[in-house]
């Protein structure tokens, strides 16, 4: 009897340290930052882009230095001026989708020029892999033999934040572990829906952090190029002394042809729609006082005939 109450009595010590013991898990979770530091063993991280090898160390769980490769995002604008910018537009597609790349916008729309004609101008956007970009620019310059109207290649270093990044995901991930082991050994439901809430909400962090990381993987390791491309017929020559006789000369016969077609377009108008208008709007008018003005007249001359009386 006492052996089987002693038995009892160890049984319920034990579950009730058990529940104590997770009760203590969970409060101490609930205090626990979000992006707290936690122990984690060491890890590796693949990263994406130049200067980054997928056996690179990342951190470990006592904070030691980690040597980081630079991760450089490279981007670059380019104007010229093409014979045909919609067949051009076609090269350079193609170029991109041979480097591995992608056309990431194409737009085209029509140029007036100052003599009417209309021409079509290109404004595009490409993706190429980041060691392609000087073979990409150098084609896109093969385009054409003018001299390039614009020229751009800007650089931006983004490692302190992607090395952020990449702490802050460590961070979260731990935290994601002891998480679940306390949601694992929890007994009551309100404490397994508290670190659930958690849980959660760490999770979501995490996949945020993961779609940064990754667009600046991926915009290291393909750069992106914007292209403008005019129309020759739409560039003016390019001077050195800043007046050219030759140019001054076909303005003014463009502006003389200008004149002559506006007079001729003014003419055949005059006679086709503004002489019948006229004619019918003030025809009648013009009829009605001539009418008046012979009238008048005539009842002038009958006051003016003298009365002669026959003689006896």
């Amino acid at each position: 009897m006492y052996k089987k109450m002693f038995f009892a009595l160890v049984t319920l010590s034990l579950l009730l340290a058990g529940c104590s013991a997770a009760n203590r898990s969970l409060d101490s979770v609930q205090q626990l930052p979000v992006e707290a530091p936690a122990a984690a063993p060491e890890m590796q991280r693949e990263a994406v882009g130049e200067g980054f090898s997928p056996d690179k160390s990342a951190y470990s769980m006592d904070n030691s230095a980690t040597t980081i490769e630079r991760l450089v995002i490279k981007n670059a604008t380019l104007s010229i001026a093409v014979d045909d910018p919609l067949k051009s537009m076609e090269t350079i597609s193609k170029m991109a989708d041979a480097m591995g790349g992608f056309v990431v916008t194409a737009d085209m729309y029509q140029q007036t020029l100052s003599n009417g004609a209309k021409v079509p101008q290109v404004s595009m956007t490409i993706r190429v892999p980041v060691e392609q970009l000087d073979e990409a620019m150098g084609a896109i310059k093969a385009e054409t033999d003018q001299p390039v109207i614009s020229e751009n290649v800007n650089s931006q270093d983004v490692t302190a934040e992607y090395t952020d990044l990449d702490s802050k995901l460590i961070n979260l991930e731990a935290a994601e572990r002891q998480l679940q082991e306390i949601m694992a050994s929890a007994n009551k439901t309100e404490d397994v829906l508290s670190v659930y809430s958690q849980l959660v909400s760490v999770r979501e962090q995490i996949e945020v952090i993961k779609g940064q990381m990754k667009y600046y993987e991926q915009s290291a390791a393909l750069s992106s190029i914007s292209v403008q491309m005019y129309a020759n017929a739409a560039m003016q020559p390019i001077t050195i002394a800043g007046w050219q006789p030759k140019g001054v000369a076909k303005e003014a016969l463009q502006s003389l042809i200008n004149t002559l077609q506006s007079l001729g377009s003014f003419g055949i108008r005059a006679v086709i729609l503004y002489i019948p208008v006229l004619i019918l709007i003030f025809g009648p008018i013009a009829l009605i006082i001539w009418g008046i003005r012979a009238l008048v007249k005539r009842a002038r001359r009958g006051r003016k005939t003298p009365f002669i009386t026959p003689e006896a």
